[in-house]
């Protein structure tokens, strides 16, 4: 008998546990923190030919705190890097929400990358780009990824 009552609060405690971390508030776009979160959608293709086909990165995005984007042209808050090179580019965004206001913010972007080309002599490379968002607070959301992508003479 006292094996079955240490089985079932084992049991109800598991199930407390289960509840508990599926209730955790989490920022998969959510928008439960003032971190952006960012999901990879779609890349407009994976084969491009260099310095001709602009690529096109679609992600989601969500910040509870709404503070994303600049009003400053010079200030860049999107980076994407190409696992090929070292350093990352830096692209503008306009405010997703008035500034000075704290509204949760969730939407989709797209980047549209123009004159990927080839570093090498080979007729064609591939490579992958890596993708970050950055709020006016200056905290950078998760990575994403795109799949591979070729790039062709």
């Amino acid at each position: 008998m006292r094996i079955k009552n240490h089985f079932n609060i084992l049991l109800i405690f598991i199930i407390f546990l289960m509840i508990n971390s599926s209730c955790k508030k989490n920022n998969e776009l959510t928008g439960n923190s003032d971190v952006p979160f960012i999901k990879f959608v779609s890349v407009s293709a994976t084969t491009v030919l260099q310095f001709k086909d602009s690529l096109e990165i679609t992600f989601e995005y969500s910040d509870a705190n709404g503070d994303i984007g600049e009003t400053d042209p010079d200030l860049n808050d999107i980076m994407i890097k190409d696992k090929r090179l070292s350093k990352a580019d830096y692209y503008f965004i306009k405010p997703l929400s008035p500034p000075n206001t704290s509204i949760k913010t969730k939407g989709t972007i797209a980047v549209q990358m123009k004159n990927t080309f080839l570093l090498g002599t080979a007729n064609s490379e591939t490579t992958t780009f890596e993708l970050k968002l950055k709020d006016r607070a200056g905290n950078w959301s998760n990575s994403i990824f795109t799949p591979t992508i070729t790039i062709t003479k």
